[in-house]
C-alpha cells in the first residue's frame, strides 16, 4: 500500500478572502501517458511539470519494471529512455498502481501489444474496480487474462500477445481509458487499428500520440463522436513534454475562489483543452468570474493562465453530453451548486458510480450531512442551492481523494466547520493541496 494506515482528519472552517497566485499539479492525464509513450519510444524523452502524485510515480515505477530507463533530474523534471513498440520485458515483481485506475489501465494496453506477462495489482479500492471493459477489447488482439478476480477485478496476470491483431472497435461509453488502452495495444499490431466513439472521450492520447510520431488521425463521427485511426508498429521517438497544470486539480481552488466572499486567485498555465473544461464552461453559466489570458500549447495541449473571482453563483442544467469532458469535477461542481441560488441539475452521471468510489452516493451524502437538500434521480444530481451551506458534518471519503477535497473546499465558505474523516489519498494526485490552500487564506485545522 502506497498511503498511511492511519486515518488523517481535517477540519475546514470559512476563512477570510482566499488571495494570491499558485500552480496547481501537472496534469495527471497527460503526466501518465508522457511516461507510458516515452517508454514506449526509441531514444530520450524529457518531461517538465510532471505530477509527482503517488498515482504518476507508481506507473514511474512499473515502467521501470518493465524495462525502461526512469530518471527523476529535478523538481517535476524527469528523463525515460524507452524500449520501442512492443520491448517491454516481463517484470519480475508485480506492477502495483496504488489508487491508480488510469495509470493500471492505459498500461494493461500498452503490455498487451508486448509477449510478456505481467501481474497487476493496486490498493482495497483498485482492487475492488472492475477493469472487464478494458480486457474485452485486448483480448479480440490476442491478449489473455491467465488469472483473476471476478469481473476482471485485480490482482490480475496479463499475457500479452504475441501477435497482436488491429481491430475495430466501438466503445460502449465515453472512456478515454478504453480508448486509450486500445490505441496502445494497436501500436504493436500490424495494419490499421480503429476506435469508434458515439460520444468523444479525452483525446489526450491522440495528441500525444501523434507528438512522438505515430501516424494516427481522428474524424467526426455521427452527431458527437470521433473515429480514431491508428497506423501499427511505427517507430516512437523520443520527445520533449511540458505538462500543464491540471484543470481538475484547478477546479478546487476555483471553486474555493468563487465561493469566498472577496477572494481573487490567479492559476497559470491551467490546460484549456475543451474536452476537459466542462466545468469551466458550466461555473461561468452560473455566472463566475474566470478570465482567460496568456494563452499558449505545448504536445498540441493548449493553457492559459486563469483569474478567478469571487461571484454569486445561481443553479443551471448541465447536459449529459457535458459529462466526458468534466467527470472527475462533479463533486466541486456540486459544492458549487450548493452555494449557488437555485436548483442545479447535473445529468448522466453513471460514471461516477464506478470511479474510485460510488462517487454519486458519496456525493449526495457529503452534501446532505452538511445540511443541503439533494437528490438522485436515476443517474441525475440534482442540488437545491440557497446561497450558502450550512455544514457542521462529517464526511466520509471512502478512501476518495476528490471527494476528500470537495469536502474541505465546501468548508471554506460553510456556516459551520466541515470535518473530513481522512485525507491521507490526497496525496495520489494532489500532495500539496493542503499547503496550497493554506497559502491561499484557507484555514484547515
Amino acid at each position: 500500500m502506497t498511503h498511511s494506515d492511519q486515518p488523517r482528519p481535517l477540519q475546514s472552517r470559512a476563512s477570510g478572502p482566499l488571495t494570491g497566485k499558485v500552480r496547481v499539479p501537472g496534469d495527471k492525464s497527460i503526466s501518465h501517458r508522457a511516461l507510458i509513450l516515452g517508454a514506449l519510444a526509441v531514444g530520450e524523452t524529457k518531461i517538465s511539470g510532471l505530477l509527482e502524485g503517488e498515482d504518476v510515480l507508481n506507473t514511474a515505477k512499473s515502467m521501470q519494471a518493465l524495462g525502461a530507463r526512469v530518471e527523476r533530474t529535478g523538481d517535476f523534471a524527469w528523463k525515460v529512455n524507452g524500449v520501442g513498440v512492443a520491448g517491454f520485458a516481463t517484470p519480475k515483481t508485480p506492477l502495483d498502481f496504488g489508487n491508480s485506475g488510469t495509470g493500471c489501465r492505459l498500461v494493461m494496453g500498452a503490455v498487451a501489444g508486448c509477449p510478456i506477462s505481467a501481474v497487476f495489482d493496486g490498493d482495497a479500492s483498485l482492487r475492488s474496480r472492475p477493469m472487464r471493459r478494458i480486457l474485452d477489447p485486448l483480448e479480440k488482439m490476442g491478449a489473455k487474462v491467465i488469472s483473476g478476480g471476478e469481473g476482471g477485478r485485480l490482482p490480475l496476470t496479463l499475457q500479452g500477445a504475441r501477435d497482436p491483431l488491429p481491430i475495430t472497435y466501438t466503445t460502449p461509453v465515453a472512456s478515454a481509458q478504453i480508448k486509450s488502452a486500445v490505441l496502445l495495444a494497436g501500436l504493436a499490431a500490424p495494419g490499421i487499428t480503429t476506435v469508434i466513439e458515439t460520444e468523444a472521450s479525452r483525446d489526450h492520447t491522440e495528441l500525444m500520440l501523434k507528438h512522438f510520431g505515430a501516424d494516427i488521425s481522428s474524424a467526426r463521427e455521427g452527431v458527437h463522436g470521433r473515429r480514431i485511426t491508428l497506423k501499427g508498429q511505427p517507430e516512437l521517438h523520443g520527445a520533449t513534454v511540458v505538462v500543464p497544470a491540471d484543470p481538475s486539480s484547478a477546479a478546487f481552488p476555483v471553486v474555493a475562489a468563487l465561493i469566498v466572499e472577496g477572494s481573487d486567485v490567479v492559476l497559470p498555465d491551467v490546460m484549456t483543452n475543451p474536452l476537459r473544461t466542462g466545468l469551466f464552461t458550466t461555473l461561468r453559466e452560473m455566472g463566475a468570474s474566470i478570465e482567460e489570458s496568456e494563452a499558449r500549447g505545448d504536445a498540441g495541449e493548449p493553457m492559459a493562465k486563469l483569474r478567478v473571482r469571487a461571484s454569486k453563483l445561481r443553479g443551471v442544467a448541465v447536459p449529459p453530453e457535458r459529462a466526458p469532458s468534466m467527470i472527475d469535477e462533479y463533486l466541486v461542481l456540486a459544492v458549487a451548486a450548493s452555494f449557488a441560488e437555485g436548483t442545479t441539475i447535473m445529468r448522466g452521471l453513471h460514471e461516477l458510480r464506478v470511479k474510485e468510489s460510488d462517487r454519486l452516493e458519496a456525493t449526495a451524502a457529503m452534501l446532505r450531512g452538511n445540511g443541503v437538500k439533494v437528490e438522485i434521480s436515476g443517474d441525475d444530481l440534482i442540488v437545491e442551492g440557497r446561497g450558502h451551506v450550512p455544514g457542521g458534518g462529517t464526511v466520509a471519503t471512502h478512501m476518495d481523494h476528490r471527494i476528500a477535497m470537495s469536502a474541505l473546499v465546501m468548508g471554506c465558505a460553510s456556516d459551520q466547520p466541515v470535518t473530513v474523516d481522512d485525507t491521507a489519498f490526497i496525496a495520489t494526485s494532489f500532495p500539496d493541496f493542503i499547503p496550497m490552500m493554506r497559502s491561499l487564506g484557507a484555514e484547515f485545522s
